[in-house]
């Protein structure tokens, strides 16, 4: 499976950004799981999938500070579009971080 970042027009990645100021244990564990997504698709250990609402689903990854959402749309059977990554800090995703990748949604279709 493919796995690419949403960019903005001016072709900066926000998603490897966030990524990027991680604390460095998260960068590995996170990065490691996106490499189990590349090589077994949605069987990947380390992580959950989950459909959040319509073509928005979300990658569930705990690491040792936390866990991790990281928001993708399916654009091809084997081509995963991340548009948005946050900590997770409560039970619900917040409506702040879900209208960000509605909106990077609307860009890619």
């Amino acid at each position: 499976m493919e796995i690419k970042f949403y960019q903005t027009p001016r072709k900066r990645s926000p998603v490897t950004d966030f990524i990027d100021s991680q604390d460095k244990r998260d960068q590995i564990v996170i990065l490691s799981v996106l490499e189990n997504i590349t090589e077994d698709g949605f069987n990947a250990k380390g992580c959950q999938f989950r459909q959040l609402e319509g073509k928005l689903w979300e990658i569930k990854i705990k690491t040792p500070s936390g866990g991790y959402r990281l928001l993708y749309v399916t654009l091809q059977n084997d081509l995963l579009l991340i548009l948005h990554a946050f900590k997770k800090k409560t039970q619900k995703a917040p409506a702040k971080e879900l209208n960000v990748a509605r909106k990077r949604l609307k860009e890619v279709l």
